[in-house]
């Protein structure tokens, strides 16, 4: 299954509500990304405002913590009624306890590694995780061009997922999707994708989603 999950990141802020009716009904998650200016370098949103986009959203909720000190800083956000939510493995002390608690709170776990990170190091983590996230991008800010040199990521952790018998684990890609470049993550293995700019940059927010979810379902 191919899901969409449109970033709010190059979203018009100040109308949120307006911003997120234009791609609800073709998309499958919304894509929020809380940087903290500490583990990246931007700010984005505050918890409490995190929490009115979480409350209010027409769509479940994929949250991305680009946060520092997430074992604690992520716990509000279990409160909340985010329907997956994705910590950096370079920010956790402890991942496996915090996804074990995520999970415990019925939401979805995951683990994102930043393109500097080898894949190797989350292997240990598949039991735990409900998604994987494979930057394309150094996180902290949109636009970026997508990094083509991380797909055999994207590939190895295919190959795990599909071979341990971990089939409904996903396999999320962020930074640099757009038309040219979903193929390429989708012929690599990744099901889920993170779109931003070329989203909310589009004067058709709609027919943007539509066509990238053609575009991966077209890849044999």
């Amino acid at each position: 299954m191919i899901r969409l999950c449109p970033s709010i990141l190059n979203a018009n802020f100040d109308e949120l509500p307006n911003e997120i009716a234009k791609v609800a009904r073709v998309s499958d998650l919304l894509h929020l990304d809380v940087m903290d200016n500490k583990f990246v370098p931007n700010f984005t949103f505050s918890f409490e405002r995190a929490r009115e986009i979480i409350e209010s959203s027409q769509l479940p909720v994929d949250v991305h913590l680009m946060i520092a000190n997430a074992d604690e800083e992520a716990l509000p956000y279990l409160e909340t009624k985010a329907a997956s939510i994705t910590v950096h493995l370079e920010a956790c002390e402890d991942p496996l306890s915090l996804l074990t608690e995520i999970r415990k709170r019925g939401k979805r776990a995951a683990i994102a590694i930043k393109p500097g990170t080898g894949i190797d190091e989350i292997r240990e983590l598949l039991p735990a995780l409900d998604m994987i996230l494979v930057m394309t991008v150094e996180p902290g800010f949109g636009g970026q061009k997508f990094m083509s040199e991380m797909m055999p990521k994207v590939e190895a952790a295919r190959k795990w997922l599909d071979e341990g018998g971990f089939g409904d684990t996903w396999l999320q890609v962020d930074g640099g999707v757009n038309l040219e470049t979903i193929a390429m993550a989708r012929k690599a293995g990744a099901d889920t994708f993170v779109a931003g700019s070329v989203v909310f940059n589009s004067p058709d927010p709609e027919g943007v989603i539509e066509t990238l979810r053609h575009l991966a379902a077209s890849v044999k």
